[in-house]
């Protein structure tokens, strides 16, 4: 199993946080996304994905893209320490939240959409900053409020982490580097804090990855 991957993506870091909850081993290919004008912009790459981002998973003989469709697809093929509740309802709950993420933040505040705010429509980088911590916290704010009935609950929805906390820990690290303002969500960094402290989201921070920098 090959994981296309860049330490600082968010997306990457969720399918990481998947694969070493569930024990999964694989083998890392560093596509770094700033330098070389962009490696994930390069023929190679785009062999692998057309849509010029990571994270992309080759196993058995597929190559997979998106990192919900990469997890959904790990928690069918190795059922092991399942992400998703065993009822509908449980499973569509959790994942409202996770596509709150991942489709409604993450996608308003990616390199791509930074790198154009600097670039051809010429905002200063205090801008994009500010761009940015909006968006986030504007939906860290619903987010929060979509657990507020959690709070007994140790992860975002239960005792045990599920795509939703996969989801959220990698926005909490963003936040944090961009100066977000978090004192109105205390129960997501409650969670993210729990999150943080498990091993396998420890060795899939961007830090502990061998392309950090």
């Amino acid at each position: 199993m090959k994981l296309y991957t860049y330490f600082r993506s968010s997306a990457a870091y969720r399918v990481r946080i998947a694969l070493n909850l569930k024990g999964i081993a694989y083998e890392p290919a560093f596509v770094h996304l700033t330098r070389d004008s962009g490696q994930q912009k390069q023929a190679a790459f785009r062999a692998v994905n057309p849509q010029a981002l990571v994270p992309a998973l080759e196993h058995d003989g597929h190559t997979l893209t998106q990192s919900l469709a990469i997890i959904e697809y790990l928690d069918e093929t190795f059922p092991t320490v399942p992400l998703l509740p065993k009822t509908p309802a449980a499973r569509a709950e959790v994942r409202a939240f996770a596509h709150a993420i991942a489709c409604e933040i993450h996608p308003l505040n990616n390199l791509r959409v930074l790198g154009y705010l600097k670039g051809p429509l010429g905002h200063d980088q205090a801008t994009a900053d500010t761009w940015y911590r909006h968006w986030t916290e504007d939906g860290l704010a619903a987010c929060e409020t979509l657990t507020a009935n959690r709070t007994a609950s140790t992860f975002c929805f239960g005792d045990a982490p599920s795509l939703a906390d996969i989801c959220l820990v990698p926005l909490m690290f963003n936040a944090r580097r961009f100066k977000c303002d978090l004192d109105g969500v205390p129960r997501l960094v409650a969670v993210d804090a729990v999150c943080q402290a498990l091993p396998a989201f420890a060795q899939a921070a961007p830090g502990a990855q061998p392309d950090a920098e």
